[in-house]
């Protein structure tokens, strides 16, 4: 197993409250680890603590109990000389960019450096080596309201990296941008991951991200983590209901309402179908499974819906069947014996 980055052992935050009305408790006993060079993905509904989460890492938040690691420095109890330290270690991209106005492309990178009191001479190439990086090198001059959303992301991206941190925090980086831009920036922050080593954390709300970068995810609900894993792992067999909820749509699991609204959990007759959802995970997303069902065994399969996408460039399938209802427990083994994962989610007249 690679070694942690960053890791939460017991982090609780509680925020008193005025009056006497009991403690806020905005995270709860999390435990995670965050391996080295990993893309880790928290994900969470709005209020379900993953912000929270995030700024403990840099110390912008302090654990109630608990301690959080990073890089092997207890972030919780440094004084502030060891902090600045574990920041610069640390960088940050915001999803309103938080660029200033006044500066150009060149000298908002150039920022942090300044701060840190790096010479002059060596401030520049390495500011004119991440614009290059980040694709920018015709803007350099440009202001930030002469930039597009996407531009002005990779000026976030690359002050961020200016520092040389080993660990990259994503807070929403592209919840402001159209889908387009969306996978341009993903894409260059997975190519940052591989080429440099980086450790990137992300914080989102939606579950395309993780997907199209993310090689570990971590659910977050009312303050707690109800699931973690790799993220083929967790997309592939999600155990929790909130996962699930944010699965649907994203790998193809949804049912269509028009079936949605027939479905009950038992069979009301002999000719009922049951709807049966079927994953496709690895050396077998591929196959051609149902063809042989029917062939085999002579079950009739209905298709209702599904794809077949990749997840951390593994292959992912995702079907929604109907089945005959006196045949589904002999399907569903047939299935399970070729290595696939069924799950019956009601019936349909």
């Amino acid at each position: 197993m690679a070694e942690a980055a960053i890791s939460f052992q017991g982090v609780t935050r509680r925020y008193p409250q005025k009056k006497g009305s009991g403690d806020v408790i905005a995270l709860q006993d999390i435990w995670l680890d965050v391996p080295q060079g990993a893309v880790t993905g928290i994900i969470g509904r709005s209020g379900a603590g993953k912000s929270t989460l995030l700024r403990m890492v840099n110390g912008l938040e302090r654990p109630s109990s608990g301690k959080v690691i990073v890089n092997g420095h207890n972030v919780g109890e440094a004084d502030p000389a060891a902090l600045r330290a574990i920041r610069r270690e640390v960088g940050m991209i915001f999803q309103h960019f938080n660029l200033l106005a006044m500066r150009s492309v060149y000298d908002n990178i150039a920022l942090p450096l300044e701060i840190a009191g790096v010479d002059s001479a060596r401030i520049k190439p390495r500011v004119n080596e991440l614009i290059e990086l980040v694709g920018l090198t015709q803007q350099a001059a440009r202001y930030p309201a002469e930039l597009s959303g996407g531009q002005k992301q990779r000026v976030g991206i690359a002050r961020a990296l200016a520092t040389n941190p080993r660990v990259l925090l994503s807070d929403e980086a592209t919840s402001a941008l159209d889908p387009d831009t969306t996978r341009q920036v993903l894409a260059l922050l997975k190519d940052i991951n591989r080429e440099l080593g980086l450790t990137i954390l992300l914080i989102t709300h939606e579950m395309a991200v993780v997907r199209d970068i993310g090689t570990h995810v971590a659910v977050i609900e009312n303050g707690q983590i109800v699931e973690s894993g790799e993220t083929y792992d967790v997309f592939s067999r999600p155990q929790h209901a909130t996962t699930r909820s944010f699965l649907t749509g994203v790998t193809g699991v949804a049912v269509p309402h028009f079936i949605a609204d027939r479905m009950t959990a038992e069979p009301r007759s002999a000719d009922d179908e049951t709807v049966v959802q079927i994953t496709f995970v690895g050396p077998h997303a591929t196959d051609p499974m149902l063809a042989r069902l029917t062939a085999e065994l002579g079950v009739s399969v209905n298709i209702m819906a599904g794809a077949i996408e990749e997840i951390g460039d593994k292959p992912f399938g995702s079907l929604i069947v109907g089945l005959p209802a006196s045949r589904t427990a002999e399907a569903r083994a047939f299935l399970e014996q070729h290595g696939l994962f069924t799950e019956v989610l009601g019936h349909v007249s």
